[in-house]
């Protein structure tokens, strides 16, 4: 009882010595943007994650913006206080200032089970990790190399998983795909056992990565820790294994093992391990989300799916690179797809100086927000908004600079955003030209968590053409 009686005393008195030094700090910051940091501890992260859980992560930006009427708005996730710096303005602020008076963050969870990697790295390091990356996943590169490995993983997918089957849940379909083509050109690995066996830890991981960073028995940031250090143990035995091989890949590991930076120095092997585990992450869960919600709006719109079927009569079974260079309608629903359900709802930064913006005073050391969610869903940049118009995208028009932004934007914009266009163009090509499909579930829930998923796996009923 006196333990209790303690351990409630101090959790009231840390309540009040926060609520203190919370309002110390707008006494002195009085030209804070508008908003609330919430409860103490917790600050405003139930909200949003509730947000984020009902599919519809916008909603927490949205009424926020209404309620304070303003683009720029405090708040406070996961202990940290926050400001949301929302619209095409506010992605061009962050965008353009990177490494100058902002500078890339993540939340505790993600930094610990990524640890030193591209994604949250900064400065020259972070500048010379991405050029060595980025020299893998070039258009050239694709067009030379790595084609023909892509659309025989693809084909080999189809046969497998969609061929003779009536009903297929596309969502978990998807990420087999996805997952499998990451690690064959990522790492070269082709048994389908060891990749399975690394994408059961990899949706462990994935649900730990956005978490209360606890590592207590049985939390999800504990369970995704575990899976980490098996996930970094069994890349580290590929990437060793390699090393002391004589055989040479067409493949990202190769590519990192035997090339050096512009400084001549090689990566080492616990870098190597990290940048794979990240990049299995950017080249698989997001684009995966993608793939999902292009043919669900397919299924949805028969309209939509007719031009796009049509675009692909002319081109045969096997692709080539400019067959897939054809593809613009099937992009354009693709980029729609991404507006409506961006697989990452947004990003963090931290201010790496005051900062004045929007006439409001943002200090040192605060964390800073970009939302691909409400931007893409502002009714003054895409009018009717909640419709699905590939028309959008088309050459003639295309959005404005810093409106549409599923890749990020700047100097930290995605590095696989070729990858990921090229995986998703060659799937829905094989899958135009073989079949139809209609959902099983049209009133399907859509969750975030943290990256958009089917509740049910949108299951789809399938249609072979004659």
């Amino acid at each position: 009882m006196d333990a209790v009686l303690f351990f409630t005393i101090a959790a009231l008195l840390i309540s009040i010595i926060f609520a203190m030094m919370i309002r110390r700090s707008r006494n002195r910051n009085p030209n804070l943007p508008p908003g609330s940091l919430g409860w103490p501890l917790v600050g405003e992260s139930l909200e949003f994650l509730r947000a984020s859980v009902d599919g519809e992560p916008e909603e927490f930006v949205r009424r926020r913006v209404k309620k304070y009427d303003s683009q720029v708005f405090k708040s406070s996730l996961m202990g940290e206080n926050m400001v949301f710096m929302c619209g095409a303005a506010g992605n061009k602020f962050l965008f353009s200032n990177e490494s100058k008076s902002v500078t890339v963050w993540w939340p505790g969870s993600v930094r610990k089970l990524l640890g030193p990697c591209l994604a949250t790295s900064t400065g020259d390091e972070a500048r010379l990790m991405r050029r060595m990356i980025a020299l893998f996943l070039t258009p050239d590169a694709f067009s030379k190399l790595y084609i023909k490995t892509m659309e025989m993983v693809c084909q080999q997918h189809i046969k497998t998983h969609w061929e003779g089957k009536d009903e297929v849940k596309v969502f978990p379909t998807i990420k087999r795909y996805t997952f499998g083509l990451a690690c064959r050109l990522f790492m070269g690995l082709e048994d389908e056992e060891h990749i399975g066996k690394l994408a059961s830890m990899f949706n462990i991981f994935l649900a730990g990565l956005i978490s209360f960073p606890i590592n207590l028995p049985g939390t999800r940031f504990w369970r995704g820790k575990l899976a980490t250090h098996a996930i970094k143990d069994e890349v580290l035995k590929i990437v060793r294994a390699r090393r002391s091989s004589s055989e040479q890949k067409l493949d990202l590991l190769n590519h990192l093992i035997t090339t050096p930076d512009e400084r001549g120095k090689y990566m080492t092997d616990s870098v190597i391990v990290n940048n794979i585990l990240m990049l299995l992450f950017a080249g698989h869960d997001t684009t995966s989300v993608t793939i999902t919600m292009t043919i669900k709006c397919l299924a949805e719109r028969p309209d939509i799916y007719e031009k796009v079927s049509k675009e692909h009569e002319g081109i045969g079974e096997s692709v080539q690179w400019e067959d897939l260079q054809k593809m613009k309608y099937t992009w354009s629903v693709a980029c729609e797809a991404l507006r409506l359900t961006p697989p990452v709802i947004g990003g963090f930064r931290e201010a790496l100086t005051d900062i004045s913006y929007g006439g409001y005073h943002i200090p040192k050391g605060w964390k800073l927000f970009w939302s691909a969610s409400n931007t893409h869903m502002d009714s003054s940049l895409y009018p009717s908004s909640a419709d699905f118009d590939p028309s959008r995208f088309e050459e003639s028009l295309g959005p404005a600079p810093f409106t549409f932004v599923p890749f990020g934007g700047g100097p930290r914009m995605c590095t696989g955003k070729e990858f990921a266009r090229l995986e998703l163009l060659l799937l829905m090509h094989n899958l135009v030209k073989r079949y139809r499909w209609k959902l099983v579930c049209p009133d399907e829930k859509i969750s975030c968590d943290p990256m958009p998923t089917p509740l049910q796996g949108l299951p789809v009923r399938l249609q072979p053409h004659n």
